[in-house]
């Protein structure tokens, strides 16, 4: 087998294969010959079937294999011979130059980037933080009463808060509309829910009251036929409710798993337990500040192949998530060059990640590895079943592998780059999503 190399561009690569036909021709009788032992066909006992009739029948598809196989193994014998990393699936041709007796191709292909990290002194990262003190315990036991909310019947006027249920019809020019009528419908005053007009006619008034008020739909309203129109509508009030919170007592902490209903050890669970989400949060955003802070001071040139794989993937995920919701994907084009910035802003980091990686030897250690995956167990009630269960998964397994070896790249940034740190309010880190 001969190969040669040629540059065709600052990426991309194109080797010139040779592959004799004897060993091709070789190759194709030897499997037909194994393929006649078991092949059957009418009129001929099992292994009986004379070859020449093997071969007019699959040497076809054999020869195609073998084809196929042999010119795999010249193009992996020629990068291992040109010491090439390639990016991607080569796109292989045959050539009409061929000398007598054997056949050529030309395999052209991207190879991946010389990567030269950036300096880490010139770099600036911004290193977040957040305290959990008591406002933000109560803050979570509030939200918790609210979850478990009673509601009570009251004999005065709606206000912010309470519950209403009411019987509408809505009309437009004395005709009503689809979708604006409604019988026991409850909501809950000023959470936003309803039209700014609907809700402000509620308020103010006690069961069994009615009244026509007028309620204008936005401009940007779902429902074209409604959006920018003032509709009328008919109210009435069956009942008003106010909310009934559940007092912060053993019986509350029991609900929220203290089986001896001990409020101080509720709250410690909280505390534990907002700390840890905390934690992870402030991790994330970190970490996103360090990979913006690499991907904005390195610069290379990126394999096209690679990109295009990258935004093909980014592309189904959406396809499959519009999917989980609900959506007919079928006749929604989501191309992928819709993702090719985001494509090219995790191909650039992945290959920038591996090569500190392997640079800096920033692989993930097994104690590592058992130290996330017991953070993550912790979460739960029976930690060491979820901890077993990681370890039982290869998949899962290789994910917490990814998070510590980019956590390590994380910690080797800030050990060297000039880092700015800044503490959130937990409503700022939480707000951040």
């Amino acid at each position: 087998m001969a190969t040669q190399l040629e540059n065709t561009g600052n990426l991309e690569r194109k080797l010139s294969l040779t592959v004799t036909m004897a060993d091709i021709d070789r190759e194709v009788e030897q499997r037909l010959r194994k393929l006649s032992r078991t092949v059957k066909m009418p009129g001929f006992r099992p292994g009986k079937v004379p070859m020449k009739i093997v071969a007019q029948s699959y040497g076809g598809q054999v020869r195609a294999e073998v084809l196929g196989d042999v010119v795999g193994k010249a193009f992996s014998d020629g990068i291992a011979e040109h010491s090439l990393r390639v990016a991607g699936d080569p796109s292989i041709a045959p050539r009409q130059d061929s000398d007598e007796g054997t056949l050529a191709f030309d395999a052209t292909f991207e190879v991946y980037p010389e990567i030269a990290p950036p300096a880490l002194d010139g770099l600036e990262v911004e290193r977040v933080s957040c305290e959990i003190g008591d406002a933000e315990i109560d803050k979570t036991i509030d939200i918790l009463r609210k979850q478990r909310v009673s509601w009570t019947e009251v004999d005065r006027a709606a206000a912010d808060a309470d519950q209403a249920t009411i019987d509408f019809v809505g009309k437009i020019d004395d005709v009503a509309f689809e979708g604006g009528t409604a019988e026991g419908f409850s909501f809950i005053l000023g959470e936003g829910r309803m039209l700014a007009d609907f809700e402000g006619a509620v308020r103010g008034m006690k069961a069994g009251e009615s009244r026509t008020s007028p309620v204008a739909f936005p401009e940007d309203y779902g429902s074209k036929e409604l959006a920018g129109k003032t509709a009328s509508f008919e109210i009435t009030v069956r009942k008003v409710e106010e909310p009934v919170l559940p007092e912060v007592n053993a019986d509350f902490a029991r609900e929220l798993g203290q089986a001896d209903g001990d409020v101080a050890a509720m709250r410690e669970d909280i505390r534990r337990n907002l700390e840890r989400e905390v934690s992870q949060r402030v991790r994330g955003r970190t970490k996103s500040n360090v990979m913006d802070s690499l991907a904005a001071a390195s610069q290379f040139e990126l394999p096209k192949a690679l990109v295009r794989s990258e935004g093909e993937a980014l592309a189904e995920r959406a396809r499959n998530d519009l999917a989980a919701r609900g959506v007919d994907v079928k006749d929604i084009p989501v191309p992928a060059d819709a993702f090719t910035e985001q494509a090219e802003r995790r191909v650039r980091l992945g290959l920038l990640v591996g090569e500190l990686v392997r640079r800096e030897k920033l692989q993930a250690k097994p104690d590592q590895i058992r130290a996330q995956i017991e953070e993550f167990a912790q979460a739960y009630e029976n930690p060491a079943e979820v901890v077993r269960h990681y370890f039982s998964d290869r998949n899962r397994l290789g994910e917490v592998e990814a998070l510590v070896i980019e956590q390590n790249v994380v910690d080797w940034v800030l050990g060297g780059a000039k880092v700015n740190d800044k503490a959130l309010s937990f409503d700022e880190l939480m707000a951040a999503g």
